[in-house]
């Protein structure tokens, strides 16, 4: 894959390790962290560059996050254009970087300062992770060539568990009237998951630089909602939830809750792992959209 390529053109190799002798892994956010842990098991120190619950588009890198990845063996990038301040980072770092994204089939922003670009936050939909992990098990078998199949048997592993996660989103809608089978969030995060799933999907505004919707973004939005009599709408955890409860309201739609995605939480937090993250997720979206939440009386 070129991942593994670019590792190689970049002098992959032990250029550091860790100080009991193992490959040093640096990822630019929490969700990479978790995944690349999944498919190194104890073989790889893994850390991420940005803490729990940071904001990934935009983030400012500190010196020290410079002097903390000085000596790795290698970074993991998302890459489709996420990490906005990657480049102008890695211009002051000498360390090999490896776009996790290599091979997943891309899907276009659709509006706003980003239009036609590819939708950053493939990682939302967990048949898309089954790639990041086969691109980090090839990546890690670079650095490790004695522990390539065990790699590789992490990342199938893995696989099994994120198509579990997928099947039991689709086998909980199957029921559902197919117009009212939709994804109606604040941002358009889940353009993978909505897609994969079978899906009809609506938002506020496509990406977070563009977090001011139009009055006919909203208007369309309830329009879509109502025409479409969809049982349920949704936010996520880092932006304000005033509008899309709007939408609920003038939609005679019910507001299910808030969904996770750029971070996960600190370890004693709802989603200290990625599969926690989307089980969480897909846990909400199905009780909105079957009316579960209502029937239990949530807000």
């Amino acid at each position: 894959m070129s991942s593994v390529l670019l590792l190689a053109a970049c002098g992959g190799g032990a250029a550091a390790t860790g100080d009991d002798g193992r490959p040093v892994v640096m990822t630019s956010f929490t969700v990479l962290a978790d995944i690349a842990r999944n498919v190194g098991g104890e073989a790889v120190v893994v850390e991420s560059i940005t803490k729990p619950g940071v904001e990934i588009h935009g983030y400012e890198p500190t010196p020290s996050d410079i002097r903390r990845v000085a000596d790795a063996d290698l970074i993991l990038e998302n890459g489709f254009g996420l990490e906005l301040w990657f480049d102008d980072f890695m211009a002051r770092v000498d360390a090999p970087r490896v776009v996790v994204t290599d091979g997943i089939e891309t899907i276009p922003i659709e509006s706003g300062h980003y239009a036609g670009d590819a939708n950053p936050h493939a990682w939302m939909s967990p048949l898309n992770v089954i790639t990041y992990a086969e691109n980090i098990a090839d990546a890690f078998a670079e650095l490790d060539p004695d522990r390539a199949d065990q790699f590789a048997a992490n990342a199938a592993a893995y696989a099994d568990e994120l198509r579990d996660v997928h099947a039991g989103l689709v086998d909980a809608l199957v029921d559902l009237p197919e117009h009212q089978r939709a994804l109606v969030t604040c941002e358009g995060a889940f353009s993978y998951l909505a897609r994969d799933a079978g899906l009809g999907e609506a938002y506020l505004w496509p990406v977070n630089s563009d977090a001011d919707p139009t009055p006919k973004q909203v208007v369309d939005v309830i329009d879509f909602v109502r025409d479409n009599q969809v049982p349920a709408v949704f936010c996520e955890t880092t932006v304000s939830d005033d509008l899309q409860r709007r939408v609920a309201r003038e939609a005679d739609a019910h507001y299910a809750g808030a969904l996770y995605v750029d971070s996960l939480s600190e370890p004693d937090g709802p989603v200290p792992t990625y599969l926690d993250l989307i089980q969480y997720d897909v846990d909400t979206i199905i009780d909105g959209l079957t009316g579960a939440d209502e029937r239990m009386g949530r807000s």
